[in-house]
């Protein structure tokens, strides 16, 4: 007669899962921090403000990471405005505004657009994606 072999299996799919789950909040996590320095580099600087303004938050929910800034005038530096908004529709004709530092009156048609957020994830996806591959692949 044959021996009796007993077997006993034990699943760790959670902790493989939330494993993974470190690995990507790792990922995203990086990406949102190097994509801050890339865009930080290309913001055009004034006063500082809207540069030191920029910042990245991870959404594990969605797993993705945004970059950004709270600054009402972050857009019209992004897009442009007036006859140069990249979306066609700025105002057409030219307009005055006081100069808060000098007081003077100034005519403008708009300012042209002067990406720094767009570029700083576009020009770089294949580096982002490789962080998350490298984060995947790795033994946690």
């Amino acid at each position: 007669m044959g021996a009796i072999v007993e077997v006993s299996l034990t699943s760790n799919k959670d902790a493989v899962l939330k494993a993974k789950e470190q690995d990507i909040e790792k990922a995203l996590e990086t990406i949102g921090k190097v994509a801050v320095r890339y865009a930080k580099e290309l913001c055009p600087v004034d006063t500082g403000n809207l540069r030191n303004s920029i910042s990245h938050a991870v959404d594990m929910g969605d797993n993705s990471v945004v970059i950004g800034t709270n600054i009402k005038y972050a857009p019209y530096i992004e897009f442009g405005t007036g006859k140069y908004a990249e979306s066609g529709d700025g105002r057409p004709t030219p307009w005055a505004y006081k100069d808060p530092k000098t007081g003077e009156w100034i005519w403008t048609h708009g300012s042209k657009p002067q990406p720094y957020l767009r570029p700083a994830i576009d020009n770089h996806l294949q580096e982002y994606k490789d962080f998350i591959q490298r984060e995947l692949q790795s033994e946690s």
